[in-house]
């Protein structure tokens, strides 16, 4: 039994919720996201609160109550007030400026990478070694970060690459010491 799954999503006054069709609409001031339902379970709508029921009760309809859960809530803040996900990048004329619709990354290699920004997400870089994610969709907001941080992930010795702010890297020894 989901112990997420059973827990009621609040609704805020400013976003709107609606269930058609096996597929759920959430509306808000950042934008509009929709989702379609797992075959396994139902949504009930009591005033300002959502609850997921799941229609099986076996280990696929379980799995699929809480993932639902999960997915909805994460809706519902997404169109309320957004995700971000905050890059460093560390390392002597390792920078970021974003051109648009894309993102120029200068990592020492011979050339510069340029990364494309899917729609529904934007790249901000405040300073030259700072990247910002931003968008509504939190699994879109994830996966851009990610597919930029894997350009040039932070190496053990000297910390040098892209890493989340905050994010910690386990340094290594080098030769001399060991």
């Amino acid at each position: 039994m989901s112990r997420i799954g059973k827990r009621p999503i609040q609704i805020p006054d400013k976003i709107k919720v609606k269930v058609e069709s096996g597929k759920i609409f959430a509306e808000g001031p950042k934008g509009k996201l929709d989702w379609v339902l797992p075959s396994s379970v139902e949504i009930q709508v009591n005033g300002s609160e959502l609850i997921v029921k799941k229609l099986k009760d076996d280990k696929i309809g379980n799995a699929n109550h809480g993932l639902a859960r999960a997915c909805i809530s994460n809706m519902i803040k997404g169109v309320g007030e957004g995700y971000a996900k905050q890059l460093e990048i560390r390392g002597v004329g390792y920078k970021a400026q974003a051109q648009g619709k894309a993102v120029s990354l200068q990592l020492g290699f011979s050339h510069p990478v340029v990364y494309n920004v899917p729609e529904g997400v934007t790249v901000k870089t405040p300073k030259p070694n700072q990247i910002v994610v931003e968008g509504i969709d939190k699994a879109g907001v994830g996966k851009v970060a990610a597919e930029i941080r894997d350009y040039l992930k932070p190496e053990p010795y000297k910390g040098k690459g892209i890493r989340y702010v905050g994010e910690y890297v386990r340094k290594k020894a080098g030769k001399a010491v060991a």
